[in-house]
């Protein structure tokens, strides 16, 4: 088991990598987390080094692509940065970025916070919570060499493979009423990848991976915070990009939101 000296040493070197941009093969043995919440122990510290209150959270791997992605069997949480977050149509530098992907999501903004209790919240308590949904792009990246062969302990230390986010537009739609599931998403790449996809990859619904975050936050003694906004994860095979690339998200009814790549 870590101590608190060693969670620290773990959490300043991932962050050192984060803003240095370089990377590691894996967490030295000796500060390395052997479970998910030592791994949550280590990203809890990176919220510290931010100037402003956290916006909230993203999940990793809550599709099938994703999860075999990174390697993992399960989706992980992490944190979104506020310095980390992006305005709809920005411009991104990929820079040293090793995944070079992009993942249009479905994002909660929640209007309640949902504190952490004993028994596991309902989806309709969680619903219940929620002021508004946007849709989102996520760029992620992760601070190690091989990301699909640390294991998921690492990558939760690595605050869930984020890395840059952009907030799209508030769905002014009555989404409450339909169904997110079977919600048609069409991602586009410079005019040259057309992918397609749909809540249903985001664990069978994008109010499902809403569920477990609260629940899986409340487990670690976390409140999940009003104002806070949850990403659920990508619904479609992840945008592969490159310098140069302008991504489109198009999600019908719900709205439409780019940003643009460059070196």
């Amino acid at each position: 088991m870590l101590n608190q000296a060693e969670i620290r040493a773990a959490s300043d070197l991932i962050w050192q990598c984060w803003r240095e941009g370089r990377r590691v093969p894996a967490l030295p043995e000796e500060i390395r987390p052997a479970t998910r919440a030592e791994g949550y122990a280590i990203q809890a510290l990176l919220e510290r080094r931010s100037a402003r209150p956290l916006i909230g959270w993203k999940i990793a791997a809550t599709s099938a692509a994703g999860q075999r992605h990174i390697g993992v069997d399960g989706p992980l949480a992490g944190r979104l940065l506020a310095e980390q977050v992006l305005p709809d149509g920005a411009t991104i530098s990929l820079g040293v970025n090793l995944m070079r992907v992009a993942e249009p999501e479905f994002a909660f903004r929640m209007a309640r916070a949902l504190p952490p209790r004993t028994a596991s919240y309902t989806a309709q308590e969680v619903l219940d919570a929620v002021g508004a949904l946007h849709v989102a792009i996520e760029v992620p990246d992760s601070r190690f060499n091989d990301f699909a062969k640390v294991g998921a302990a690492q990558l939760i230390a690595d605050n869930a493979c984020a890395h840059q986010w952009v907030l799209g537009p508030e769905v002014l739609a009555d989404w409450r009423a339909m169904d997110l599931a079977a919600h048609r998403v069409i991602g586009t790449v410079t005019g040259t990848l057309h992918r397609e996809g749909s809540g249903a990859n985001v664990l069978g619904d994008p109010r499902i991976a809403l569920t477990w975050i609260a629940n899986e936050l409340s487990q670690q003694g976390v409140t999940l915070a009003a104002r806070q906004v949850v990403t659920t994860g990508t619904c479609m095979v992840p945008l592969e990009v490159a310098p140069g690339d302008t991504v489109g998200a198009d999600f019908g009814l719900f709205g439409r939101m780019s940003l643009r790549f460059v070196a």
